[in-house]
This record gives structure tokens, sequence and C-alpha cells, in this order.
């Protein structure tokens, strides 16, 4: 199970929403099965919307 939380935490390098995106999709592609949001991105670029994006990407990627 991949967390929004644990990627945060472990993407140091990760300075925007765009950037968090694409580690999302590249975990959905290393195989993680499931993806639960548990907290609330901190970029100030985050959208209002953020949920359904991250589980977009999540979910593009793993039909892929």
């Amino acid at each position: 199970m991949l967390w929004l939380s644990e990627v945060l935490l472990q993407g140091h390098e990760l300075e925007s929403f765009t950037a968090l995106e694409q580690a999302i999709t590249e975990h959905a592609r290393a195989g993680e099965m499931f993806f639960r949001m548990d907290v609330r991105p901190p970029f100030p670029d985050t959208p209002e919307d953020w949920e359904d994006r991250l589980e977009a990407a999540f979910s593009a990627a793993r039909e892929n």
C-alpha cells in the first residue's frame, strides 16, 4: 500500500505538486496496487482538486 505521507517523507527532492504527481505515477508503474491519501500536499501550487488529480495519475499509470 502506497501512502501519500510516505511518498512525501521519502521524497525530499519534491518541490512542487507536479513533481509529486510524477512520483505517484512512478510508484504505480513500479507495481504499487493501492494508494491512500492521508495528508494534504504542502506545496504552494497544490490545486483544490489535488485528490482527484493524484488518483488519476495513479490509476492511469496502473492501466498502462
